[in-house]
């Protein structure tokens, strides 16, 4: 299921159209998708929440539509049932995303971190996920592991706690990893940018297991 849509959302991103070309991506659509699911959200909530223009933000309507993942009428945009399926089963591997404090980890005034369920077994030395956090307009990433008990980073630390305290102190709080799952944490000028960047690492571990 997650890899037909995952099929999906990058046909929607890429599709092209009369006109320039659009100036969104798979992570827009994303928390698009996130925002709808919260609540019934109109086009102009909608490009604000996304830090988009209303022309973009039109489009990833329709294209949302179109794909059959959300309806839409006077009370604004919600989840069909095949949207609200898809966002579960997203939901179930990408469980947790929050903007999260300093620590010894960050790299900007802004930073997010995401949880990936079950996905340890995918990641080598989380280049990766840093690479594509920073194609997204982040300035890095650090992605890490719980591994019988701890939290490690590949070739960094083989236990988070005791070499960035603070750090693991907040990722255990906020994002509750269980065994194999990833903790991804991104920096980046603005918290939307820290926000995309997530995503796109995360992105990443959204592959057959």
């Amino acid at each position: 299921m997650l890899h037909s849509l995952k099929q999906i959302l990058e046909k929607i991103a890429s599709e092209k159209a009369p006109g320039p070309p659009p100036t969104f991506s798979i992570f827009h659509l994303l928390c698009a998708i996130e925002l709808i699911a919260e609540k019934p959200t109109g086009r102009i909530q909608l490009a604000k929440n996304l830090d988009l223009g209303e022309g973009a933000t039109r489009t990833i309507i329709d294209r949302l539509k179109e794909a059959g993942l959300i309806s839409i009428s006077k009370a604004g945009n919600a989840l069909t049932k095949k949207g609200l399926k898809f966002w579960q089963e997203y939901r179930s591997i990408f469980e947790k995303n929050v903007e999260i404090g300093r620590n010894e980890l960050t790299l900007a005034d802004y930073s997010y971190a995401i949880l990936i369920k079950n996905r340890g077994h995918k990641i080598t030395s989380g280049v990766e996920q840093r690479d594509a956090a920073v194609v997204a307009g982040a300035k890095g990433a650090t992605t890490m592991m719980f591994r019988r008990g701890w939290l490690i980073i590949p070739s960094v630390s083989s236990n988070v706690t005791e070499d960035f305290p603070k750090a693991a102190t907040q990722i255990i709080k906020l994002l509750q990893p269980k065994e194999n799952d990833v903790a991804i944490i991104v920096s980046a000028v603005t918290l939307k940018r820290a926000e995309y960047g997530a995503l796109a690492a995360a992105w990443t571990l959204l592959n057959d297991c």
